[in-house]
Parts: C-alpha cells; sequence; structure tokens
C-alpha cells in the first residue's frame, strides 16, 4: 500500500472545492480526513464542524477539540438537535437517516456555500446506511470515496501525520448504535452505556473492541475476545447499581443492536 500515492488522490479529491466544511465526529474517519483538509488546504479554506449530542462520547470530543488546538483548526462545535425530533429518538431501523439530517442542515445553517464532506470510506458502501442517504440528499461529499480509500488506508494515513490518538482505535460509532432497534433513545441510557464503556476500556487491553448494549433482555455486552471475569464483574455491578438488569457477555458482533435492517 502506497501512503504517498494514496495521500495524492486524497489531496486531488479534497482540491476540487474552493471551501469546504469537515463534519468530524472524533472517530479515526473524520479526524484523518479534517486533519488532510488542513495540511492540503489553503489556509483559511478549511471548517471543522463538531457535533455536541448525548449520542457523542465526551473522549470524541476532547479529542477533536484537542488536535484543533494543536493543528490550528478552524473548528465550530454545536448542537444538531436530533433529540429534539421524536423519529430519531423512537430507534427506528432508519434512525442513522434523522441523525444525519440535522447535523447536515445544521452545518449548512453555519456554511451556506461551499461543500461538506463527511468521513465515510469505501468500506461504509457494504452496508445499510441510511446516513448515507441524507448526506445524498444534501449534496454532501466523500473525499474518501472518491478517492478509492477504504479503512486500511485511513489508519495508514493517520498513522503518516501523527494522528496517534485515533490511528489504531477501533471503530467508534455513536452511542445510540448500542441501543437496540425500537426501544427508544434516552439520554439516561447513553449515559450508561458511555460510563459502562469507559469502565471496561480500563479494565481490558489498549484498543480492545467492546460494546455495552442495551437490548430487550437487559444490559449486554459484546466483547472482541474471550470474556473477562474483571469486565463481566464491572458491568453487573454498574447494573446494580443502576437498577438495570445484566443479560451477561457474549462475542463482539458489528451491527448485533441493528434489527430489520433491509436485506
Amino acid at each position: 500500500m502506497n501512503a504517498e500515492a494514496i495521500e495524492h488522490r486524497l489531496a486531488a479529491a479534497l482540491a476540487r472545492h474552493a471551501r469546504l466544511t469537515v463534519a468530524v465526529s472524533g472517530g479515526v474517519d473524520s479526524m484523518t480526513l479534517a486533519a488532510l483538509a488542513q495540511a492540503h488546504r489553503p489556509a483559511g479554506a478549511t471548517r471543522m464542524v463538531h457535533a455536541l449530542s448525548p449520542a457523542v462520547p465526551a473522549a470524541a470530543t476532547a479529542r477533536v477539540r484537542a488536535r484543533a488546538a494543536r493543528d490550528g483548526w478552524r473548528l465550530e462545535v454545536v448542537g444538531a438537535g436530533e433529540f429534539e425530533d421524536p423519529r430519531y429518538r423512537a430507534n427506528p431501523v432508519d434512525r442513522c437517516y434523522y441523525c444525519k439530517t440535522h447535523l447536515y442542515d445544521r452545518i449548512r445553517e453555519l456554511a451556506p456555500e461551499g461543500a461538506i464532506a463527511s468521513g465515510a470510506n469505501l468500506d461504509d458502501l457494504g452496508d445499510y446506511r441510511p446516513g448515507l442517504t441524507a448526506a445524498a440528499e444534501r449534496g454532501v461529499i466523500h473525499p474518501f470515496i472518491e478517492a478509492g480509500i477504504g479503512k486500511d488506508a485511513i489508519r495508514l494515513l493517520a498513522r503518516r501525520h501523527g494522528l496517534d490518538e485515533v490511528a489504531e482505535q477501533p471503530a467508534e460509532p455513536c452511542l445510540s448504535s448500542r441501543v437496540e432497534t425500537g426501544i427508544a433513545i434516552s439520554a439516561a441510557d447513553l449515559a450508561f452505556i458511555e460510563q459502562a464503556e469507559a469502565s471496561l476500556a480500563a479494565a481490558l487491553p489498549a484498543n480492545a473492541t467492546l460494546r455495552c448494549r442495551m437490548t430487550a433482555r437487559g444490559v449486554m455486552v459484546e466483547l472482541g475476545e474471550a470474556a473477562h471475569m474483571p469486565a463481566v464483574d464491572i458491568v453487573r455491578r454498574l447494573c446494580g447499581e443502576a437498577g438495570r438488569a445484566f443479560a451477561g457477555v457474549r462475542p463482539y458482533r458489528r451491527g448485533s443492536a441493528f434489527l430489520g435492517a433491509p436485506a
């Protein structure tokens, strides 16, 4: 994998737009896109926007703020307002459509001119991604996809540009993705998920893949490796303190809270 050639293709995709606003969630994809846009585009021609929400972990917001301060990003931190939408809170199978609708509409209010860019990459095209529909309806661009770049190449670029805080980080979708389809999204549930995952991360190997899921049976922990008894004990204790049912531990499976996706 030729990092220089990959970066050249991305730089070309980024250069097509005189003004660009990058939606930065705090994960490896959007953080890398923002860093490369900052590096390859003229000073002042790129804006980064990060949305605050109960569904966004505080650690992600802290990463965005720290990188912006370090590299001189033109950053705006805003509320997108998806929690005010009952369609989002109902957690239907296309919940992400409503989330991205609010996000991109809010960004367009801030940046009436120029392109809005997301960190979507080639690997995202194989999944059911209703957020991409919202993006398409609003003309959002995807420079990684345009440049033919997938997740492995993004991690390569992140390492190349010293983004050590995210380069090896497992995928980190929003906290609402941990809530089983049809279970209403609540700020209290998301706060519990964030607390549980932070406690688990402290007890597991660095960059271990883990999820705390809200399911019809109760709180379910998923781990990317064999279950660790300390992890089980941590979440069982947190559930007891919060009066929540603990449903156990199972192997990690991407999207396991996502029920009823189209075939």
